[in-house]
């Protein structure tokens, strides 16, 4: 019997629970902004907000506890860059839930998690891979511009 057992089970073992909000704690802090069920966001909230009570002092413990919880190390530089910084001031109560529409496929209560104030920055494509320790370079070009074999050719006449 789970007598006096706090927090839902969501029908999962603790490993694959853990694995769970390990994965949305990522999403949240990258996108700052998630939809997912009721149940699920209610269980990430105290995880998130402990998170941002961690990164607002940026020091090497600190970032090596964040580290622990999300899987991409750009979202755990992104938690003390922007995030923390962002929440300096303010003594808790981070994040909020929005009810939603209820989910058309089976009905289930559905909810959008996010941090309150500030913009939502979109995450750079760097952020979202794996650490590799290869930087992504975007390679843009003007289109009135012509490829450097061609100005070659140009001159040469």
């Amino acid at each position: 019997m789970r007598h006096q057992k706090k927090g839902k089970t969501l029908g999962r073992k603790a490993a694959p629970r853990k694995a769970l909000m390990r994965g949305l704690a990522t999403s949240l802090v990258l996108y700052e902004k998630i939809t997912t069920t009721k149940a699920k966001a209610q269980l990430l909230r105290p995880i998130i907000e402990k998170l941002i009570t961690t990164s607002k002092v940026d020091s090497v413990h600190h970032r090596r506890q964040v580290a622990k919880v999300l899987y991409v190390k750009g979202a755990v530089r992104k938690m003390f860059e922007v995030i923390g910084p962002r929440f300096k001031d303010v003594k808790g109560g981070y994040t909020r839930i929005v009810k939603l529409p209820a989910r058309i496929g089976d009905n289930a209560e559905v909810a959008a998690i996010e941090f309150i104030g500030g913009k939502i920055a979109a995450p750079k494509v760097e952020d979202t891979k794996k650490s590799s320790g290869k930087q992504i370079v975007k390679k843009t070009t003007n289109k009135d511009e012509k490829p450097a074999s061609v100005k070659a050719k140009v001159a040469k006449k």
